[in-house]
């Protein structure tokens, strides 16, 4: 048989997640599941409403079943659902349990292999126990530290002779590559739940899966360290802090001109108001790309200005924040060198020599090391420890693609964002 396209509508709200179904369907997609945060948000109302909008699609229930595995089994079944999901480092008793009331309840079960140690064993093991189908599932958290694979679908699918459903940040790049590992059963996700145009997505992703082919896509795409600087570039860093719990930015540190973009990995300098010795020694240390961070007191005079600027864009650097001041602006403007400093101010200091570079520093209260990544933009300056630097540039990307999906919304929904979000039910009581 062909290829299946899986929708996992991953929503909180149901409204929003049978608007996206009717997209995605139209579009190409197979079957539709009521993703784990739909059915934790909505319960099995949810199964339901998309059983009474889609009487003929295959309905799948990601209920992630780790104990009770016959009830679970029941209510999904009961409620509507086609498939429903149990997990495979659940208790074996769980899963014989769950299988049993499958049967009994005529409703399939998928063992999703989330974090089983040995997938291939695993999936021989519950295949002879009466499983339907096997789901080889790279989690979410995961996929922010950028962990995605195909290796695992390879050795499950050579494994067992059953539907093997492969999941966790599958795009129309990746879809082709996914069923050529083995997998039969492609879930998708982000990349249709967060498009602007679910239904042409999908049409992408169902050409992408049907005639082998890579169609390329600029979004939905994990960094996994090589590539971290164009993800960077692509959020904003009101997305890399929303991305990471709120992350604070650098207090007071502004851009000197609008409409700056900044990404670079750090080169320290800590120096005095006014010293401005290191931070032009600085550039010479810097590799292009870099961007030159001035621990400078906070306070003026100015340790920076159009000369060392026309070193830097020499140089092939990236930008400078400052901590104190900065000087000469409009003739940094005009050389278009993202700098962002606490001040402007016409009056330089003497290069007294005083300092350090390549050493840690702290502006705001925020420590900041040598190679730490460092983003500017209109709204500020963000610091990404360069051990965080996977997971907060892929969850600022997260945060990028939904804000797509939600505006789309507003806009042809003639909507607003507290009733896009439903944010009255979210309120804390």
């Amino acid at each position: 048989m062909k290829p299946i396209i899986q929708v996992a509508l991953d929503f909180d709200e149901l409204p929003r997640a049978l608007k996206l179904a009717h997209e995605a369907v139209a579009g190409g997609a197979d079957w539709l599941e009521v993703g784990t945060p739909l059915l934790k948000s909505e319960g099995m109302e949810a199964v339901r409403a998309l059983r009474k909008e889609f009487p003929d699609r295959r309905i799948v229930c990601d209920t992630k079943t780790m104990d009770a595995g016959r009830a679970e089994m029941e209510m999904a079944a009961k409620s509507g659902a086609n498939i429903a999901v149990v997990m495979g480092i659940a208790p074996d008793e769980t899963i014989r349990d769950a299988i049993r009331g499958g049967k009994h309840y005529g409703i399939e079960v998928a063992v999703d292999l989330m974090e089983v140690v040995d997938p291939a064993a695993r999936a021989k093991q519950v295949a002879e126990w009466g499983a339907d189908q096997i789901c080889v599932h790279t989690p979410i958290d995961a996929q922010m530290a950028g962990r995605i694979s195909f290796d695992r679908v390879k050795a499950v699918a050579a494994a067992v002779d059953l539907p093997v459903a492969a999941a966790g940040g599958i795009n129309s790049e990746t879809a082709a590559e996914a069923i050529a590992a083995g997998a039969s059963i492609i879930i998708v996700g982000g990349a249709l739940t967060k498009a602007k145009d679910a239904r042409q997505a999908a049409a992408e992703l169902r050409r992408a899966v049907d005639e082998g082919i890579k169609v390329k896509t600029d979004l939905y795409k994990r960094a996994t360290g090589d590539d971290v600087r164009r993800v960077f570039e692509l959020a904003s860093t009101a997305n890399i802090s929303d991305g990471s719990h709120r992350m604070p930015g650098l207090a007071g540190i502004r851009p000197i001109f609008p409409g700056c973009k900044m990404v670079g990995r750090a080169v320290t300098v800590r120096t005095y108001p006014g010293d401005w010795a290191k931070p032009v020694e600085a550039i010479d240390v810097a590799e292009p790309g870099s961007v030159v961070v001035i621990a400078a007191g906070g306070a003026l005079p100015a340790v920076w200005g159009e000369l060392a600027t026309h070193t830097s864009v020499q140089k092939g650097l990236a930008g400078v924040v400052i901590d104190g001041a900065i000087r000469d602006t409009p003739e940094i403007r005009k050389l278009n060198f993202p700098a962002f400093a606490k001040h402007i101010t016409p009056n330089a200091g003497e290069p007294k020599g005083m300092g350090e570079i390549g050493v840690p520093i702290v502006i705001s209260g925020i420590r900041i090391c040598p190679g730490d990544w460092i983003i500017g933009d209109d709204d500020g300056v963000i610091v990404v420890p360069k051990e965080r630097a996977v997971e907060a540039a892929n969850r600022g990307q997260d945060c990028y693609e939904k804000e797509i999906r939600i505006r789309t919304e507003i806009v042809e929904g003639q909507s607003t964002l507290a009733q896009v979000q439903n944010l009255l039910r979210w309120e804390k009581v």
